[in-house]
């Protein structure tokens, strides 16, 4: 069919300071695309329930292609009076994802630590 356009499954993102038991407010998140036409797609803080609030989320701006995500991890804890060293273990955690399929649908949870992070795609 010509003239159809098909719509993007989107990328949602979820994050949880798992060090503390809490749902990651304030957390900085920078979505790029790499890879074609590389790009910044989404800019922000997640949401009082650690849930990233962007258009992206409904497909916005999704083309198939590389991409990368940075959490300002470090930020986030001296944000919250938690008392790192300088540098920190995990100053921001960066991850690169591709999507082939754009219609689907790609969930990001993430759940970290001043030490350590865990990055998957879910809900696929």
């Amino acid at each position: 069919m010509t003239g159809v356009t098909t719509r993007a499954g989107g990328i949602s993102i979820h994050a949880v300071d798992v060090a503390h038991g809490v749902p990651a407010s304030g957390l900085s998140v920078c979505l790029k695309r790499l890879d074609p036409d590389p790009c910044q797609v989404a800019l922000g803080v997640c949401a009082a329930n650690g849930h990233f609030v962007n258009p992206v989320s409904e497909g916005e701006g999704v083309t198939r292609g590389l991409y990368e995500v940075t959490f300002g991890v470090a930020a986030y804890y001296r944000g919250n009076g938690i008392k790192l060293p300088d540098p920190a273990f995990v100053e921001e955690a960066v991850f690169r994802f591709g999507i082939d399929r754009v219609t689907e649908h790609f969930h990001i949870p993430f759940k970290f630590t001043p030490w350590g992070f865990s990055l998957f795609r879910g809900g696929a």
